[in-house]
């Protein structure tokens, strides 16, 4: 199974568990301080990755990084569940799934949109109003940069790429141009 399928699996049940209580900014922000507490110790991260070291000792492991950072219960348990399941070293992943759960579940949808320039706000208000009539729901945009694709746009809406770049339009017209 994929990591990308556990992910949204965990992130899905959890959110599940957090909207009910209503703790969603609570667990997002502890969830999101374990990923980098084990993205930035890479021996901690080992610990949990080595198959050689045995469970009751990572069980240890983390009962005492719990017992310091004292999070809140949910937070705790759902940390015990994945060290069980062996997807604790899949927590960012998990992070970024249950991020985009719970936008869409409050009517929200995530979108990354790279243009070879700064966009202006004009801009902007443009391709927000777009992606908002597309997708029918409010659209939180990331914007970035990237001179390669000399110019247009590549905007990503969760697995979905619609590529309008000058760069990939050529690369096309390129493949066609040698295929006839």
């Amino acid at each position: 199974m994929s990591v990308e399928t556990v992910a949204r699996r965990y992130a899905a049940a959890l959110a599940d568990v957090v909207v009910k209580s209503g703790e969603t900014e609570t667990i997002q922000t502890e969830l999101k301080t374990w990923e980098e507490l084990m993205t930035s110790n890479n021996n901690l991260l080992e610990v949990f990755k080595n198959p050689s070291i045995a469970h009751i000792n990572k069980e240890k492991v983390l009962e005492n990084l719990l017992e310091k950072s004292r999070p809140n219960k949910t937070t705790a348990n759902f940390l015990r569940v994945l060290l069980r399941n062996n997807r604790l070293t899949e927590l960012g992943e998990i992070n970024t799934r249950f991020a985009s759960v719970i936008a869409e579940r409050s009517g929200q949808v995530s979108a990354k949109v790279v243009s070879a320039r700064p966009l202006n706000d004009g801009e902007k208000a443009e391709i927000q109003a777009s992606l908002a009539k597309m997708t029918g729901r409010t659209v939180n945009i990331n914007y970035e940069t990237d001179e390669s694709i000399i110019g247009g746009v590549v905007t990503t809406i969760g697995s979905t790429v619609y590529d309008s770049s000058v760069k990939t339009q050529l690369e096309n017209l390129k493949k066609q141009m040698i295929g006839n």
